[in-house]
């Protein structure tokens, strides 16, 4: 005897009733979330921002009764250098400065080659290589982070600020505008260890050099860390020892945010890349076997007689 089906459920009703969502309003939801992430994100990075800089200025102020330890430590700094026989940088500097024209490149790298050239590779990761873009954020957040506990703890004197060893400020000496776009009143004076200016283009070079498309654009990635770390030297703003230690910092920063980008989303790929992946194999493809060929070994294979074509009643088959 035929049972006949039982009715459904409330709950079977409600689940079949969500699975058959109209597309329409499926694709509006979608739209809805979407938005609501783009929002989320477009004010993450402000907030991310703002909080840096509250962590910076804060540091500043930390630092500015300790002035004569700043001194003190970059003493430290050199005797560490004439032990190791690194301190060289009076004598490059004196034989750069005999030469104004390149004197006049140095201090434009090192006025115009940093600050631009971090905002202008956010923006370009942000853009066009979006899946990116966090890992290097957070290279320069870890770095800046372990950076601002460094100054706090062990302040330096910067090399223009001791003439006496013949260390001369040549950006303030050849021209204002740097001073102007960071005035003294708003920077940390006292920051020489380690040297960010050279750890943060070096996270950015290798941006530039990983993920760029363009020869150019990857060959600007090799050449602007090395370029950046020579300016810091010889606008005496940075000792050897700090370009040394900004560029540890940096690596040790995006390894870290490389290694936290890969635990937390393992495999996901960028959908602005092109893909280094094989294309699939092509399956192959079946067709249907004619009767007469399935015929077994030692079977005769039956085929069927033609029939007939009949055009405008004449037959013109056999």
């Amino acid at each position: 005897m035929s049972r006949s089906p039982s009715p459904a459920s409330p709950a079977s009703a409600t689940t079949h009733e969500l699975e058959t969502v109209h597309p329409l309003r499926r694709k509006e939801t979608d739209g809805r979330y979407r938005g609501v992430r783009r929002w989320i994100r477009l004010t993450k990075e402000p907030l991310i921002i703002g909080g840096a800089i509250c962590a910076y200025f804060l540091v500043r102020g930390f630092i500015d009764g300790r002035v004569s330890l700043a001194f003190d430590n970059a003493e430290r700094v050199i005797a560490l250098e004439r032990s190791l026989g690194i301190f060289v940088e009076p004598d490059l500097q004196g034989l750069v400065a005999e030469h104004q024209l390149l004197m006049d490149v140095i201090n434009g790298i090192y006025i115009y080659g940093h600050w631009p050239v971090v905002i202008l590779t956010l923006v370009w990761l942000a853009v066009r290589r979006r899946s990116q873009y966090a890992r290097f954020r957070n290279a320069l957040l870890i770095s800046g982070a372990i950076g601002l506990v460094i100054f706090a703890l062990f302040p330096v004197a910067p090399p223009r600020f001791l003439t006496d060893l013949g260390f001369v400020d040549t950006v303030t000496e050849q021209t204002s505008s740097y001073r102007v776009l960071q005035p003294p009143a708003f920077t940390n004076q006292y920051a020489a260890v380690p040297s960010l200016h050279f750890g943060w283009n070096l996270i950015m070079g290798i941006a530039w050099a990983t993920l760029a498309t363009n020869r150019w654009a990857r060959l600007f990635g090799w050449l602007m860390p090395p370029a950046m770390l020579a300016a810091i030297v010889l606008t005496a703003n940075h000792y050897l020892f700090d370009g040394i230690a900004g560029g540890t910092l940096a690596l040790l920063g995006f390894f870290v945010a490389t290694r936290r980008r890969r635990a937390s989303a393992p495999g996901r790929a960028d959908a602005n890349e092109p893909s280094t992946a094989r294309p699939p194999l092509a399956q192959p493809v079946s067709y249907p076997v004619p009767e007469w060929a399935s015929a077994q070994p030692g079977e005769v294979a039956r085929f069927e007689e033609p029939r007939p074509v009949s055009v405008a009643g004449r037959s013109l088959g056999p």
